[in-house]
C-alpha cells in the first residue's frame, strides 16, 4: 500500500513538473518573439497554388527580386532604413515579379504589401524563429494559396546562401548584435537553454526504476 501510495504521489509530481515546463516554455517562446519581433523585418513569397509548376514560378520570381533587392540595400544600417528603401521601390519591385511571371506564360496578378502578421515556426539553417506576429513585407502571387518563399530582410539574412541555407558566421554575428546574446542563443539552441533558465532537472524515485 506505502509503495502504491509513493507511486501515485511521484506520478502526480511528474505531472505538475511537466505541466509547470510546459508553461514556462510557452512563456519564453513568447517572450523571445516578442523580442526579436520589433528588431527584425521578414521578406515573404507566396505562391499561386501548391502545384509543381506555381511553386517553381515563385522561386523564379524570388531569385529576380531577391538580386534586385540585394543591390538596394547593400549599404543599408538600419531596419528602418531597410523598410524605407524597399517601400520607395515597391513598383520596381512589383514590375520585376511581373515580368518574370509573364516571361514564364502566366497572367498572374501580384500584389507588394508591408503587414503585422501571424507566421508559424520557421527554421532557416540551424536558426530558429518561433511563431507569432511580424512586420514582413510580403509579395503576394495570383490566387496566393500555396507554401510560401521565406527569409529575414533585415539583419540581410536573404542573401546569403540560400540554396542549402546556410548562415555564415558573419551573418550570425551581426544577427547576433542586433537582438543581443541571450536572444541570439535562443534561437540557435532553444527557448530551454540556460539562458532562458527553463530547464527543469527531476529525478525518478529509485523504486520506479
Amino acid at each position: 500500500m506505502k509503495n502504491f501510495t509513493l507511486l501515485i504521489l511521484s506520478i502526480a509530481i511528474v505531472y505538475i513538473v511537466s505541466c509547470i515546463s510546459i508553461v514556462k516554455g510557452e512563456d519564453n517562446t513568447k517572450q523571445l518573439q516578442e523580442n526579436i519581433a520589433s528588431k527584425i523585418v521578414r521578406f515573404h513569397i507566396i505562391a499561386n497554388s501548391d502545384n509543381e509548376e506555381d511553386q517553381k514560378l515563385k522561386l523564379k520570381v524570388k531569385d529576380s527580386v531577391i538580386t534586385y533587392t540585394q543591390k538596394l540595400l547593400k549599404d543599408s544600417k538600419s531596419l528602418e532604413e531597410t523598410c524605407k528603401i524597399i517601400n520607395e521601390h515597391k513598383k520596381q519591385i512589383l514590375e520585376i515579379a511581373d515580368n518574370v511571371i509573364r516571361e514564364n506564360g502566366y497572367d498572374y496578378s501580384t500584389t507588394i504589401t508591408y503587414e503585422n502578421c501571424y507566421f508559424p515556426a520557421k527554421t532557416y539553417g540551424d536558426i530558429t524563429f518561433p511563431p507569432g506576429n511580424y512586420n514582413a513585407f510580403n509579395i503576394r502571387i495570383g490566387e496566393h494559396n500555396g507554401k510560401n518563399w521565406w527569409c529575414v530582410l533585415y539583419p540581410p539574412l536573404c542573401f546569403v546562401d540560400a540554396i542549402h541555407s546556410v548562415v555564415p558566421d558573419e551573418s550570425k554575428k551581426e544577427l547576433e548584435t542586433i537582438l543581443g546574446y541571450e536572444d541570439y542563443k535562443a534561437l540557435i539552441y532553444g527557448v530551454n537553454d540556460e539562458a532562458y533558465n527553463v530547464k527543469i532537472k527531476f529525478k525518478f524515485l529509485t523504486f520506479l526504476n
